[in-house]
C-alpha cells in the first residue's frame, strides 16, 4: 500500500482504492487517526461514528476484492453537517435543547451516499438552526478556523464543522446546506470549494429546516472537480447513473472560449478589503487569459436590498419551525441567534406572502441579465475570517451571497488568493438557474490556471488540550 496524505482530492483516492494500492480500511483510519489527534481544539465533529466507519470499511474492501463494487466513491469517508437526519443517531441542529434529539428518518441525502457506499465519519458542528454566517455557536462551540491558530478567527457559518473539517485535512470531502451563503462563506473562510445549488437540485428531506424556500445542501470539497463529484452523487433531477459519475468528472472545458464573464459593478465594491478586491481583480485577468469575455452589467437590484428580502423570508420560516423554543426564556439557546430569529415573530402573514410573490417577480426580471452573460463573478466574502472577538453578530458577512439563494442561482465558491498573512480569499462565480454543470466548468478552467486551492493550513500532528 502506497501512502496518502489526508490532503488528497477524492479523484485520486478513488484511483487508488480502484488500482488496489489503498485499502478503504487505511484511509479511514487515516482520517479518524487525525480526528482523535486534531479534533480537541478544531472542534469540527459533535460526534463521531468510529466504530460504524471501520466496520463499513472492512465491508467496502471486501466488497471490492470480491468484485462487487457499488460505485467509484465506494469506501470513500465523507463528514455530513449535524443537521442531516441519520435514523437512530442524534441530530441537535446545532442546538443544545436539541442535545438528546434522536433521529427518527434517514436523510434522502445519506442514502444516496450509502447506495455508492460512502462511508460517513461523523456530523460536524453548524451555527445553531444553521442561522448565521460567522460560524460562531456559544452553547456548544466554535470550530477553529485552522488558518490561525493563535487567534481564533471566524470559520464561516452555518456549516462551520464542515467547513473546518476538510481544511484541516479531518475529511476529504463534506456535506453543508446553504440558505443565505451557508456552504460558500465556510468555503471561503477556510479555503474550500463550495457549490450553492439551485432548488430541487438536492433533496432537502430528512434535513432540519431553517427556510424550505431557500434552503439548499451543497458539496463541500478542496476543488471544484471533487465538487461535480458530489454533487453528481447527491444530485435528484437530471443526474447521471452512479456509473457515470467519474466519467462525467473527467470531461471539463478546455478553455472558456466564448464565454461572456460579468465583472461586479463598480459600487459594488466598497464593501470588499483591499486584499479582496486585489484577489478578484487578479481572477477576472486569469479567466480572461483562459478565453472568456469579461463585461460590465446594470444589476436590477442591488445586493444589499436582495439581502434582506432573503432575510425576511428566511426569519419568518425560521421562526415558523422553531417559535417555540424561541418564545421560551428558559430554553438554553445560543442568545444571538434568538435575536436573528424573534424577527420572524413580528413578520405578518401578508409582508411574508408579499414578499414571495415579490421574489417572483423579481426573477424573472433579472433573467434578463443572464440572457446576454453566462456568469457574474463576485468576491464570495467581503474580508477574509475576522478575529471572532471583533465579530458583530447584529450583521452577516452573506452581502455578496444572499443573492444566489434569493434568485435561485448555482453559485461556485473558491480559493483566490490570500493575505499577506496567509488568510483565505475567495471567488464567487454565479449562474443563472439550474447551471451547476456551467459554474463548476468555469471553477475547473480556474483552478488548472491557479494553485489557491492546493494551499492547506499548517496543523502540527496534535494539539494539547
Amino acid at each position: 500500500m502506497t501512502a496518502v496524505n489526508a490532503f488528497m482530492n477524492v479523484q485520486e483516492l478513488a484511483a487508488r482504492l480502484a488500482s488496489g494500492s489503498l485499502s478503504s480500511v487505511a484511509l479511514v483510519e487515516l482520517y479518524l487517526d487525525r480526528i482523535a489527534a486534531l479534533d480537541i481544539r478544531m472542534h469540527a465533529f459533535v460526534a463521531t461514528y468510529a466504530d460504524e466507519a471501520r466496520q463499513a470499511a472492512q465491508s467496502a474492501d471486501l466488497a471490492r476484492r470480491a468484485g462487487y463494487v457499488l460505485g467509484p466513491l465506494h469506501g470513500i469517508p465523507i463528514a455530513i453537517k449535524d443537521l442531516i437526519e441519520i435514523e437512530g443517531q442524534i441530530t441537535t441542529g446545532g442546538s443544545e435543547a436539541f442535545r438528546e434529539r434522536r433521529s427518527t428518518v434517514t436523510a434522502r441525502i445519506v442514502q444516496r451516499l450509502r447506495e455508492q457506499g460512502m462511508i460517513i465519519l461523523g456530523k460536524t458542528h453548524t451555527v445553531e438552526f444553521a442561522t448565521g454566517g460567522w460560524g460562531t455557536n456559544t452553547r456548544l462551540g466554535t470550530p477553529l478556523n485552522p488558518w490561525d491558530l493563535d487567534v481564533p478567527r471566524t470559520p464561516g457559518g452555518s456549516s462551520s464543522g464542515s467547513g473546518v473539517a476538510v481544511a484541516a485535512g479531518l475529511a476529504p470531502w463534506a456535506i453543508g446546506t446553504d440558505t443565505g451563503g451557508s456552504v460558500r462563506l465556510p468555503g471561503s473562510w477556510c479555503n474550500l470549494t463550495s457549490l450553492k445549488v439551485c432548488e430541487g437540485r438536492i433533496s432537502i428531506e430528512g434535513v432540519l429546516p431553517l427556510s424550505t424556500t431557500l434552503d439548499t445542501p451543497g458539496p463541500m470539497a478542496r476543488c471544484a472537480a471533487d465538487a461535480r463529484l458530489l454533487y453528481h452523487v447527491l444530485k435528484e433531477r437530471d443526474g447521471p447513473a452512479p456509473a457515470t459519475v467519474a466519467e462525467n468528472a473527467q470531461r471539463p472545458r478546455t478553455n472558456l472560449d466564448g464565454l461572456r464573464l460579468a465583472r461586479l459593478p463598480q459600487h459594488e465594491r466598497t464593501p470588499a478589503t483591499p486584499d479582496v478586491l486585489q484577489a478578484y481583480d487578479a481572477s477576472l485577468e486569469v479567466l480572461r487569459d483562459a478565453g472568456a469575455e469579461i463585461v460590465d452589467i446594470e444589476l436590477p437590484y442591488g445586493f444589499a436590498e436582495v439581502a434582506e428580502f432573503n432575510s425576511l423570508i428566511m426569519n419568518a420560516e425560521g421562526y415558523s419551525f422553531y417559535g417555540e423554543l424561541l418564545d421560551d426564556p428558559a430554553q438554553p439557546l445560543d442568545e444571538d441567534v434568538r435575536a436573528r430569529l424573534i424577527n420572524g415573530r413580528d413578520t405578518r402573514a401578508a409582508d411574508y406572502l408579499n414578499a414571495l410573490r415579490r421574489r417572483e417577480r423579481m426573477q424573472r426580471e433579472l433573467v434578463s441579465v443572464f440572457d446576454h452573460v453566462d456568469a457574474l463573478l463576485t468576491p464570495t466574502t467581503a474580508t477574509p475570517p475576522l478575529p471572532i472577538h471583533e465579530v458583530d453578530q447584529k450583521t452577516t458577512p452573506a452581502y455578496y451571497t444572499r443573492f444566489a439563494n434569493f434568485f435561485n442561482l448555482a453559485a461556485l465558491a473558491l480559493p483566490n488568493g490570500a493575505t499577506p498573512a496567509g488568510l483565505p480569499i475567495s471567488l464567487q462565480i454565479i449562474g443563472r438557474p439550474y447551471s451547476e454543470e456551467l459554474v463548476l466548468d468555469i471553477g475547473e478552467v480556474y483552478q488548472r490556471r491557479t494553485n489557491w486551492h492546493l494551499r492547506t493550513p499548517n496543523l502540527p500532528d496534535a494539539f494539547a488540550q
